[in-house]
């Protein structure tokens, strides 16, 4: 504001300048800047330049002085006032209309991260007036909180707007926010701002903030405007969404691994995953897993939580139906191809690696996977654990080999399975709201 003022008293030359004497920055708090100098004939001045109602209340003011600042804030412009003269006695001798219009991709950034499901406030030093006609540019329509402390349990969804608000109402507005269960994200670019940035579980200090702006911010965006909170947003959820996914694979893996032990062991007798083929499981895995951190992923339209118990509530249920795929082919080899222990190790590990690919296909898209196409790097890592298991079993290197048209028809098998899990997948998504 004072480079502002700067710039436009540059442009009119005075003469005889009062030389100053003492000089008192802005105070939040009182709202006001205050100067004392000395005028050529050495008679002392107070100046004062703040809000205009703290100003006014200073001095004798003529009445149109109101007026024409409600007029001015009416226009959306931050009205100023200043006082002079001796230091009891002052008069009004001006006001000062700043204007700092909203950036032209605002609105349009704004809109997006309502799409998101993230509720934005306004929240202003500025007179409602003046806040509001901001808001309205922006396309923030709701109502505006009226000046004062922050009202008890109040929702982001309660007001648009929060205006005539100290540095400290910032941070209990926050404060008041995260107290009724909300995730908050404040962005800011004063010194002032420093508490409320520090409180919010997200602080964005903008590209022009104060070096305490952006040391109090969890965020610093590189750029001018909003763009970088809404690909803040966008990219935070597809990393949650990858995260997700992973954990949903690492819990459905373990149950059937864990579980198809004590079934193989029923059922033949034998341990039908021996040391060396649990290792082949987990290397020709982490293939594929590793390259969940690459693959294209629909960003959801509504804020993430971790819901562990539902999450592992999914986890569990898609994991019995990959045990009972797992269950259904060595039993096919024990009781209808009659294959002896060794032959029954290499279709259940081949069972796993294939039913793992199948699975991760089928959840790493909420929707149906045919829904997104994966990335190069997921597809070639899919193949290249595919070529390992195919060629091991086939050439009988580390377990009993099996006939091609064995492991054809096994894979045959994963593909419906793969098909039929994806359609399982949707309702309990949907039940356990796995977004």
């Amino acid at each position: 504001m004072d480079a502002a003022i700067r710039s436009a008293s540059s442009q009119k030359e005075a003469s005889d300048l009062p030389k100053l004497t003492k000089f008192v920055p802005f105070d939040p708090a009182k709202k006001t800047s205050e100067a004392t100098a000395k005028n050529p004939q050495g008679a002392v001045r107070r100046i004062v330049k703040g809000a205009f109602a703290v100003v006014v209340g200073l001095t004798t003011s003529p009445p149109s002085a109101a007026g024409m600042a409600d007029e001015l804030e009416k226009q959306g412009f931050r009205v100023l006032a200043v006082a002079a003269g001796p230091p009891d006695s002052m008069q009004l001798v001006g006001l000062i209309a700043l204007s700092d219009p909203p950036r032209k991709d605002s609105a349009s950034l704004i809109s997006e991260l309502q799409t998101l499901g993230v509720q934005t406030v306004m929240v202003t030093g500025d007179a409602p007036a003046t806040a509001t006609i901001v808001a309205h540019t922006v396309g923030l329509k709701g109502a505006v909180c009226p000046p004062g402390p922050v009202p008890n349990g109040i929702k982001p969804q309660d007001f648009a707007v929060f205006a005539s608000v100290l540095p400290e109402g910032k941070y209990n507005l926050v404060k008041a926010f995260q107290k009724n269960g909300h995730t908050v994200g404040m962005c800011g670019d004063g010194a002032n701002d420093a508490p409320a940035l520090r409180q919010a579980q997200i602080g964005i200090a903008v590209s022009t903030a104060t070096d305490v702006a952006k040391s109090a911010a969890g965020v610093v965006l590189t750029e001018a405007g909003l763009g970088g909170i809404v690909a803040a947003v966008k990219e935070g959820r597809v990393t949650f969404q990858r995260i997700l996914t992973y954990t949903l694979n690492s819990v459905l893996k373990k149950i059937v691994q864990v579980l198809l032990l004590a079934i193989g062991l029923v059922m033949t007798g034998h341990a039908v995953l021996t040391p060396m083929l649990m290792v082949i499981v987990m290397i020709t895995g982490d293939f594929l897993a590793m390259s969940l951190t690459t693959d294209r992923v629909r960003p959801s339209q509504k804020p993430n939580a971790w819901q562990i118990g539902r999450i592992t509530t999914a986890g569990v249920i898609l994991g019995f139906f990959f045990l009972a795929f797992s269950t259904a082919v060595l039993a096919v080899g024990k009781f209808e191809m009659g294959l002896g222990v060794e032959a029954l190790r290499t279709l259940s590990v081949v069972a796993i690696v294939y039913g793992s690919q199948a699975t991760i296909y089928a959840i790493r898209e909420r929707r149906h996977l045919w829904g997104l196409r994966p990335t190069v790097w997921m597809v070639l890592c899919s193949v290249l654990d595919l070529f390992i298991i195919s060629t091991l079993a086939l050439r009988g290197i580390a377990m009993a080999p099996l006939p091609l048209s064995v492991l054809a028809a096994e894979f045959g098998a994963t593909v419906v399975f793969g098909l039929v899990l994806d359609a399982v997948k949707i309702p309990v998504f949907a039940r356990l709201k796995i977004l």
